[in-house]
């Protein structure tokens, strides 16, 4: 506590994203769900494996073209900081890239495509941030069985309020593949951060 009070605090993407960047940008759209959903499994999987954070990732994309406009991944252990889950790095990189805190203000219609539903954090920022539709693989206990992480307290009709609020939601794309990546993680010896030791499970 001794040390100088923080006035800033920053997040980046793991280099080994860093450099697929220039690829994901000159490779075809992502014109279905599946190959959406596909991006984000894949790249869930070797988040984790790195060390970056838990194995999970988003990409933001345009919902009728296919065209990316970001990805994330978790990077709570490589900065130290809880907040900085896939679809806060995708939706905040997402905002950066276009200038605006609203995706929904450019006349595009932007998707958020994720491995897994939201945790409680993920699923305000993503009602908030201007995204059109929400894409998952999957929405059940699963997660936190297979991997020890704690989602938070969702709302139980969580789908409904997204709904209300103009944001379409598609699940079970990719599902099998997503829990694949949970299995692969729990089985691991790799890092469950949650605070003070609780879980979901």
């Amino acid at each position: 506590m001794d040390a100088p009070h923080a006035s800033t605090f920053s997040a980046s993407l793991p280099p080994w994203l860093v450099d697929e960047l220039p690829g994901l940008a000159a490779a075809p759209p992502l014109g279905t769900p599946e190959q959406r959903i596909q991006l984000v499994n894949r790249l869930a999987d070797r988040n984790w494996r790195a060390g970056n954070g838990g194995p999970f990732a988003a990409v933001v994309v345009d919902a009728a073209s296919g065209a990316l406009v970001s990805v994330g991944v978790n990077v709570v252990l490589q900065e130290n900081l809880s907040g900085v889950h896939a679809e806060m790095m995708a939706l905040s990189l997402a905002q950066r890239r276009l200038g605006r805190w609203d995706l929904g203000a450019g006349g595009e219609e932007l998707e958020l495509v994720v491995n897994w539903r939201p945790c409680v954090m993920c699923y305000g920022a993503t009602m908030w941030a201007g995204v059109r539709s929400l894409v998952i693989a999957g929405e059940g206990a699963e997660v936190e069985q297979l991997t020890g992480f704690d989602e938070g307290p969702m709302p139980a009709d969580w789908s409904g309020e997204f709904e209300r609020r103009g944001i379409r939601v598609s699940v079970g794309v990719g599902h099998d593949d997503a829990l694949e990546v949970f299995r692969a993680f729990g089985a691991s010896d790799a890092v469950v951060y949650n605070a003070r030791g609780a879980t979901g499970s």
